[in-house]
This record gives structure tokens, C-alpha cells and sequence, in this order.
């Protein structure tokens, strides 16, 4: 059983990379004009997956209040996180670094794959069928959600190798989620409401705190409009790949 376990894993640390490969494919000057677009969609998938995907997940598992109070401890968490530690490198007012999202995004994928992993060990310690049907649904919902990352990271300044280089390393958090929840899966699962609580508290901060106010700067109303159909596309998506469940 372990075997299957390390095989899917593995692909759901893969297939998560997939769609950033994609991206990066792209010529240079075409990537340019997409990726502002791509922030749109992000947008929206990171929402999607929180309020459609962690959260209602979280609250089945684990006393509301408990779970909303880890969501909020976990959105001052990621304000302190960025404010006191990431981007405050420099002493301007006004300053490059200043709003960058990339590390963030970084720790909440992280966190989100990690989920992802222990998810996919529970399954196959239900039935192999299962866990296979579960793998893969795991990289279906990732790939349009690595597309989004990828442009986050483009977007915060990472040259494109460096940036599917650490949407790659975050992705393999997966493997050792899956590892960690067949030798621990009480204990793994004991945790999940809260680690997917925290990770749902990543996406909104970002979505909220730097990817909307990102988007605002394009003011003309054809922007607004592409904009906000993106990121209802990409709202849709979550909903779509997660089927109600």
C-alpha cells in the first residue's frame, strides 16, 4: 500500500508543477501581456479554493468556532508575516517590495499540498480505486491553481525559472503529507481542519491584501470587465473541480 502512496503522491507533487510549465513555455513577450490577466484568474481560484474547498472542509471536521478562529489567527498571522518579516527590508515609505505576495503564496501552497498529501493517504488506506480516483482529482483542482501561483510569482518580481523552481518545491509538499498521514493518519487528520483553516487564511490575505489592489490599478472599464469575468472563471473552476463536496 505504501507503494501507491509514494507513487501519487509523487504525481500530485507533479501534476501541481504542470500548468506553471505551461506558463513559462510561453514567449517572453506574450507571458508579459498574459500574466496581468492571469492574476484576475488567480484571484479568483485562490478564493474559490478557500471558501469553497478549505473552509467548508475545516468546519465538517472540527467545532466552527474553533476553525473560524484559527482563519482569523491565521490572517493576522500572514499580516504580521509580511508586514514585520518578508517585506519590510527596506526604511522608504514607498518601496518596490512593498505588497509582493510571492513568499506568502509560497507558505500557503506549501501548506495547501500538504493537505493534498494527507488527503490522498487516507484514501488508499480506504481502497486503491479510491485513492487513485482521489489522486487524481487532487491534480485536476491544482493544475488551474499552479497557473494562477506561477503569475503571482511573476507578478512579485522572481525572474520565470526561479519562479516554477519554488512553485515546484512547494508543491512537493504533497509527497511528504501523504507519508506523514499513512504511518500518523489519526494524528494527520486531527490536524487538517486547522492546517487547511491556515491555509484558507493565506488565499484570502492574498487575494485580499495584494492581488485586488494589484488588479485596481488597471482603471479603463474593458480591465474592470475582463477582470472581473477572470476572476469569476476562475471562482467557477474551484466549483467546478470540487464538485459540492
Amino acid at each position: 500500500m505504501i507503494w501507491w502512496v509514494l507513487i501519487f503522491g509523487t504525481l500530485g507533487s507533479a501534476g501541481a508543477t504542470a500548468g506553471s510549465a505551461a506558463v513559462m513555455t510561453l514567449p517572453k513577450s506574450t507571458r508579459r501581456n498574459v500574466v496581468p490577466w492571469l492574476l484576475a484568474y488567480a484571484t479568483g481560484t485562490l478564493l474559490g479554493a478557500a471558501f469553497l474547498g478549505m473552509i467548508p472542509k475545516a468546519f465538517a471536521e472540527a467545532p466552527a468556532r474553533d476553525v473560524a478562529a484559527t482563519l482569523l489567527a491565521g490572517i493576522v498571522a500572514f499580516f504580521a508575516l509580511e508586514k514585520l518579516v518578508i517585506w519590510r527590508h527596506c526604511h522608504e515609505d514607498r518601496c518596490e517590495v512593498h505588497g509582493a505576495a510571492g513568499p506568502l503564496i509560497l507558505i500557503g501552497d506549501a501548506l495547501h499540498n500538504f493537505v493534498d498529501g494527507v488527503v490522498i493517504a487516507a484514501a488508499f488506506l480506504i481502497s486503491v480505486p479510491v485513492g487513485i480516483a482521489t489522486a487524481l482529482a487532487v491534480v485536476a483542482h491544482e493544475l488551474p491553481q499552479e497557473v494562477g501561483d506561477f503569475a503571482i510569482l511573476l507578478e512579485s518580481g522572481y525572474s520565470p525559472w526561479k519562479a516554477f523552481l519554488l512553485n515546484g518545491l512547494s508543491a512537493s509538499a504533497t509527497l511528504p503529507g501523504a507519508v506523514i498521514a499513512y504511518y500518523w493518519l489519526v494524528e494527520a487528520l486531527e490536524a487538517l481542519p486547522y492546517v487547511l483553516a491556515a491555509s484558507a487564511a493565506s488565499f484570502i490575505y492574498i487575494a485580499a491584501a495584494d492581488l485586488i489592489p494589484t488588479l485596481h490599478r488597471r482603471a479603463s472599464a474593458a480591465a474592470a470587465l475582463g477582470q472581473l469575468a477572470l476572476l469569476a472563471a476562475g471562482i467557477a473552476t474551484i466549483a467546478l473541480l470540487t464538485g459540492g463536496h
